[in-house]
């Protein structure tokens, strides 16, 4: 006799996608809802149990688990190409839903919905990326725009271009955004540097910049909430 039950055998409670339909989607354990992205597991072990050895790996953190890519996915066993695809998809649409729901929003109130809106394409970037964040004069979204992807350490952010991408679409003012992957949100003498240039450019050309957000995997730093603008 086998020595696990595949999930057929277990009690209909346990089983992830009996469990979803009686109980809710929020009584399964990040584990249980992988495991139904998997649908199986392997002769060793159950769907279950390889999902909370993957998040085991991640420190069951879904941030870091986004950070894989498919080869890196694939290096588990019993990990094939189209679960580790399901694992990708399933986390971008997480990522996709959260910018969405800023989106809906009438407009921009504030550095958190700015943190929660970049949050998304910041939180798992293994590269410093510096993006603007076009508004109307209504703090109303126009677009997102990426400036400039750098190393782990830095990006150059052109002036030249950031005031191009805002003329060309009639923006009245911009936030500018960017990620340190390294985890520390205390801006360099080059951020704070930058900020100030282009502020004044901003000032000349009548678009103003209202903030700069520094994004870290759960938290921000906002020069303008802590006086720096």
């Amino acid at each position: 006799m086998n020595e696990f039950q595949n999930i057929k055998q277990w009690a209909e409670d346990d089983r992830p996608r009996e469990k979803l339909m009686l109980k809710g989607k929020s009584a399964l354990s990040d584990a249980e809802l992988i495991a139904i992205l998997l649908r199986s597991g392997s002769r060793k072990e159950t769907a279950v149990d390889l999902a909370k050895r993957i998040l085991n790996h991640v420190s069951d953190n879904l941030v870091e688990l986004s950070k894989l890519d498919l080869k890196e996915l694939m290096k588990f066993n019993g990990i094939g190409e189209a679960k580790a695809l399901s694992i990708i998809a399933a986390l971008e649409l997480g990522k996709r839903r959260r910018e969405s729901e800023i989106m809906l929003k009438e407009k921009i109130k504030g550095s958190k919905d700015v943190f929660e809106y970049f949050h998304a394409n910041l939180s798992d970037s293994h590269y410093e990326e510096f993006w603007v964040l076009l508004l109307n004069r209504a703090n109303k979204i126009i677009k997102k725009e990426m400036i400039s992807e750098g190393g782990i350490t830095g990006t150059v952010a052109d002036p030249k271009r950031i005031f191009k991408v805002a003329i060309d679409h009639h923006a009245t003012s911009i936030i500018l955004c960017h990620n340190h992957p390294s985890g520390n949100l205390k801006p360099s003498e080059a951020d704070i540097k930058l900020t100030k240039q282009l502020k004044e450019a901003g000032n000349l050309l009548d678009i103003a910049i209202l903030d700069h957000i520094i994004v870290g995997e759960d938290s921000f730093f906002s020069f303008a909430d802590e006086g720096l603008m």
